[in-house]
């Protein structure tokens, strides 16, 4: 049973909101994911300061990601030294989901040494401008445009040294793709309920089926059972991996570790499998009329489509397999 203060517990909230509204559900991810960099990496001065802005309502964004790198864990935006001991930052971060509607923006950044660091910057600094140009197909609410920094200073005691997580036993990444498939959950079981809904209210059965209602076809009541079957497959991987985690972050292994990683890495790869499958599922079982704009159904599938290609699910079934096969431990790198 989950705790109140579990992963676990944290997980199936993300799921609730996502099924209500996937956009809305990604929103906050991000906030979670630098809570747990500050709880990983912080200084207990840093830790201090960063919780009593999130205690006060403050929330955090993102600025991770950039174009034009060889990989998408490389960052080229500038993150000079300043006399003072601090940093200043120039360039353009892209995809920065939740930004819009930020009190603090976590951009991560490489010192001279290549190693990853994460910077807070007040949304309001006047060196940051934040555009509400993001273009994706799905996740239209993310708040995931642009953010240009100018001439940004950033005291030392705002910048947390990310590099430091993974030179031991850790589980922040595990914890961030978690809430990664808690999402493509949520996705899942939004479009199955609808899809029940609409079964009931727009879908009209065969002629040759002899009943009265679609919900009462045999076929109907099939596939919708091959769907629900696949949403709790997502949802029981969910909770083993927040169990997982939970476990891991009251005995921290070298094994636990690893299984947390695992685990976490079969629900992101079923989880992301499932939300495509039955966003686009539901539409065989209602009929011709499911395709209708206006009744925006097809948002469960882009955001599915648009969600699941953060990170790629042919390497959460490598690093699983690698580990069920081998007694491989998935690499310490914030992706597993």
């Amino acid at each position: 049973m989950a705790g109140p203060s579990s992963v676990r517990s944290l997980g199936e909230a993300f799921t609730e909101l996502t099924a209500g509204d996937a956009s809305v559900g990604q929103i906050p991810q991000n906030h979670y994911f630098f809570v747990n960099v500050l709880a990983h990496a912080g200084t207990e001065e840093q830790r201090a300061f960063f919780y009593r802005e999130v205690i006060a309502g403050r929330h955090f964004g993102n600025a991770l990601s950039e174009r034009g790198t060889r990989t998408a864990r490389e960052f080229a935006i500038g993150f000079e030294r300043h006399p003072d001991g601090g940093r200043v930052l120039n360039g353009t971060k892209f995809y920065a989901t939740g930004s819009l509607f930020a009190h603090w923006i976590p951009v991560y950044a490489d010192d001279e040494e290549g190693r990853t660091h994460a910077a807070w910057v007040p949304a309001d600094h006047p060196g940051v401008r934040v555009e509400d140009d993001w273009n994706g197909m799905g996740q239209r609410t993310t708040g995931s445009g642009t953010v240009r920094f100018d001439q940004v200073r950033v005291p030392a005691e705002h910048i947390v040294p990310v590099y430091s997580v993974f030179e031991k036993d850790e589980v922040f990444g595990a914890f961030g793709q978690y809430l990664h498939a808690a999402i493509d959950t949520g996705i899942a079981v939004g479009a199955l309920r609808e899809g029940k809904r609409l079964i009931h209210s727009l879908a009209r059965p065969r002629l040759e089926a002899s009943v009265e209602r679609a919900a009462d076809e045999g076929a109907v009541i099939d596939g919708f059972g091959e769907l629900a079957l696949r949403v709790r497959s997502a949802r029981a991987l969910l909770r083993e991996a927040g169990d997982a985690l939970d476990a891991a972050r009251a005995e921290l292994t070298e094994q636990s570790a690893a299984e947390a990683s695992a685990a976490v890495a079969a629900a992101r790869a079923q989880s992301d499998a499932v939300a495509l499958a039955v966003s686009s599922g539901i539409f065989e079982l209602i009929g011709t009329r499911a395709a209708d704009r206006d009744l925006n159904l097809h948002r469960h599938w882009r955001n599915a489509r648009t969600h699941t290609l953060h990170d790629p699910r042919r390497l959460k079934l490598r690093h699983l397999g690698d580990w069920e096969l081998n007694d491989t431990p998935p690499p310490r790198n914030g992706l597993v």
